[in-house]
């Protein structure tokens, strides 16, 4: 069975793992999002994509959340000491990936090829594919001012208050063939547990239309009121009104025809059911390893 999912940071780069271990080797692809990338020190950083690659070779760094396990922080200490900008860190260990594709960039090779050899060389048989080879840059707009992805959540904490967001480059860039090719051949789409606004959003706005409607299952990102991780509650409040799953449904519903739902959520079966979706009601909380396969296994099982 192939399956395609997307995935904007660690929710959707836990449930890849899961995947991984559940499916034949080679018929998984994650897409990624590509919109959060920046240039840091001259280097092309991709935190989502390397947040996949890290987790499906094993080497994500759990400590800190980002990066690869065991990192230090030597050269960005160095850097802090030559005057250079320190806000956003990049350990050793990390830096070496930055460094690599970047100078396959500068070869002119695709932002796609980078991702293909950073996981061949880990070894990985699951294909990481970025959403786009063009550049789209996520800008929020707030009441101090327009920031890039990075600068808000690193650099100003998320303290400025939120009014809108925008996708820069969106309508020049095109789905990168790979990605675009993997989202037709899969027997089974899905979105995983990611940020709606900022990290599935613009995945779907450049590949959606190549979803099959009734291949295509959506998961939810909120549990019990809560993001498992990450500022998706509050962005949907400022910018949706309200946080809940079936306001995530709300949002997936022109090209998703399934949805999972935490059971802890249940009460919102019957509202998410009249928005046409085929629910599936389970437990999406993945503590760990198991918990991302057994997840994994049950969205199989029930659309396989």
């Amino acid at each position: 069975m192939r399956v395609a999912l997307l995935a904007g940071g660690t929710g959707a780069a836990k449930l890849a793992v899961g995947l991984q271990a559940e499916l034949t080797p080679g018929d998984l692809s994650v897409i990624t999002n590509t919109a959060d990338d920046l240039d840091f020190w001259g280097l092309r950083v991709c935190p989502d994509t390397d947040a996949v690659l890290f987790r499906l070779a094993g080497i994500f760094n759990d400590e800190v959340g980002f990066g690869v396990a065991g990192e230090t922080f030597n050269v960005h200490g160095q850097m802090r000491r030559l005057g250079e900008p320190d806000w956003f860190w990049l350990g050793d260990r990390d830096l070496a990936f930055h460094i690599l594709r970047t100078a396959m960039l500068r070869r002119e090779a695709r932002l796609t090829e980078t991702a293909i050899e950073l996981a061949r060389r880990l070894g990985l048989a699951t294909k990481v594919l970025p959403m786009s080879d063009d550049e789209v840059r996520t800008i929020f707009e707030t009441d101090e001012g327009r920031y890039d992805f990075q600068e808000y959540f690193v650099r100003k904490k998320l303290k400025p208050r939120l009014c809108g967001i925008e996708l820069i480059g969106l309508e020049a860039a095109q789905p990168a063939p790979e990605a675009l090719a993997a989202v037709e051949a899969a027997d089974l789409v899905v979105v995983g547990p990611s940020n709606p606004l900022i990290s599935i959003g613009p995945i779907t706005a450049l590949l959606g239309p190549a979803f099959r409607h009734d291949r295509t299952v959506a998961i939810s990102p909120i549990v019990g009121g809560r993001a498992l991780k990450g500022p998706t509650v509050e962005m949907m409040v400022a910018l949706r009104g309200e946080a809940t799953p079936s306001r995530v449904a709300e949002e997936y519903r022109r090209f998703a025809g399934g949805f999972v739902l935490d059971t802890l959520d249940e009460v919102q079966l019957p509202a998410i059911q009249a928005l046409g979706y085929q629910v599936l009601v389970t437990d999406t909380v993945m503590d760990d390893v198991e918990g991302a396969r057994r997840l994994a296994a049950t969205i199989l099982g029930s659309w396989g």
